[in-house]
């Protein structure tokens, strides 16, 4: 199902990337141990707890003129693109069902496309809907749960995340990434609004940061505000192209630091929600590197 969103030939984010990542997770023998959660296809009031109906029925409109361009924006689009993120969002929420009905402890959501630049109204860089806004907005909705933090170590800022929550101070978004970079958003200055004010936090790095710079942040101000919020739930928009060598992005990452990165949000999902943490890919571009930090992120979340 998600190989048959196709943007066009040439794109980073291509079919290839699901194949890349499966492959990863079946050499380093993960596949057999991971039940697998069926996806379903989110409905329009599920995806409007994140996004307008004017921009959803225009996504709608925009698909079905045929493979082109959203019309909001940077995002490439196929004749399925609409049935296969409509898919990818309902994939997750079903991820997330399981996790707090504890069906399981923890998931990893392998959809595309991603989300997390999709904003309220507009998709871009990539993403059609937010999957992870909606995983949030949806847990409370449905769940009944409080808080959610979400984290982001994508290179690129989740500029899409930040927007839907910026004035809700019941999701804590908190990102570190590349800056100056696309889309040029995340400056360490923009704390969140109104109700959601101090419930955002940004860590902007420079080209070339690598462990001490990500890890550090993670460790030094993720973690004690982590303390003051106490979450009910974690989520991680997982960005692989922070790891060395991606086309898309100059950070340095290794495998067994994405594999410390997601100790740390176990601590965090241990220590206030029970353990309930739902994972959703977001970038990742080398194919290969791809795969083994996947794999690695995959092989911390099931403590092996």
């Amino acid at each position: 199902m998600y190989k048959r969103h196709v943007p066009g030939p040439g794109h980073p984010e291509r079919p290839e990337r699901f194949d890349a990542v499966l492959l990863g997770l079946e050499q380093a023998g993960l596949i057999g141990q991971m039940p697998r959660i069926a996806p379903r296809a989110a409905s329009g009031d599920e995806l409007a707890a994140c996004h307008t109906r004017a921009y959803i029925d225009g996504v709608r409109t925009d698909v079905a003129r045929g493979p082109g361009v959203l019309s909001t924006g940077d995002t490439d689009i196929g004749s399925e693109s609409l049935n296969v993120a409509l898919q990818a969002a309902g994939g997750v929420l079903n991820a997330v069902d399981a996790v707090l009905e504890r069906r399981a402890q923890n998931a990893f959501c392998m959809v595309r496309p991603p989300g997390h630049h999709a904003t309220r109204d507009r998709g871009m860089g990539f993403c059609i809907f937010n999957n992870v806004a909606l995983a949030a907005r949806y847990a409370q909705k449905r769940h009944g749960v409080s808080r959610v933090l979400i984290a982001d170590w994508d290179v690129h800022h989740g500029n899409g995340t930040q927007d839907i929550f910026y004035a809700d101070g019941s999701v804590f978004f908190f990102s570190t990434h590349q800056s100056p970079w696309y889309p040029g958003t995340g400056r360490a200055g923009e704390t969140g609004e109104g109700a959601g004010r101090g419930a955002t936090r940004n860590c902007p790095f420079a080209a070339g940061a690598g462990r001490a710079e990500i890890l550090g942040a993670f460790q030094n101000e993720l973690l004690p505000a982590a303390q003051d919020f106490r979450p009910d739930l974690v989520l991680i928009s997982a960005g692989f192209d922070s790891r060395l060598g991606d086309p898309l992005g100059r950070f340095t990452l290794s495998d067994q630091d994405f594999a410390d990165l997601t100790s740390m949000m176990m601590e965090i999902a241990d220590t206030h929600a029970g353990g309930r943490l739902v994972s959703v890919i977001e970038g990742g571009y080398n194919l290969n590197g791809l795969a083994s930090a996947a794999a690695a992120h995959v092989k911390a979340l099931r403590g092996v």
